[in-house]
């Protein structure tokens, strides 16, 4: 049993790294908004006709490095997923691709509750759930 620890350990500090890299309050949520941030979903798209903000785009992390044309590099960019790991690992294809202003803001739940936070979504406004079925 012993043996195991030493590669969960590794392992987790790499997770918690990911996940702690998400940036920007709710403040600097809708400052960026207010400059024409784009909320980018890049969980699969399974996933998001499941449930997804309704002001956020879908661009699977593995197809970002592809798809990252359809965005404008000049604007903000907020990223999403389901938990903030694959969103942690699409800010380093941006940024690599040249984006300037990238943030991870984990969950798209946490989107949801920093724009609401924020006042610019109102908490009766749908997210789109269950349109799978």
């Amino acid at each position: 049993m012993a043996e195991y620890w030493i590669y969960l350990i590794p392992v987790a500090a790499i997770g918690y790294l990911l996940w702690s890299r998400r940036s920007a309050s709710s403040t600097d949520v809708k400052a960026l908004i207010g400059r024409g941030a784009q909320i980018v979903d890049v969980r699969t798209k399974g996933e998001f006709r499941t449930a997804s903000h309704p002001k956020a785009i879908n661009i699977p992390a593995d197809q970002l490095d592809e798809r990252s044309k359809e965005l404008d590099p000049g604007r903000p960019v907020l990223l999403c997923c389901d938990s903030g790991s694959r969103s942690g690992f699409a800010v380093s294809i941006l940024k690599r691709k040249g984006f300037k202003e990238v943030h991870n803001l984990g969950s798209w739940r946490r989107i949801a509750r920093h724009l609401m936070a924020a006042g610019i979504l109102d908490a009766a406004a749908p997210i789109l759930e269950d349109l799978a079925e």
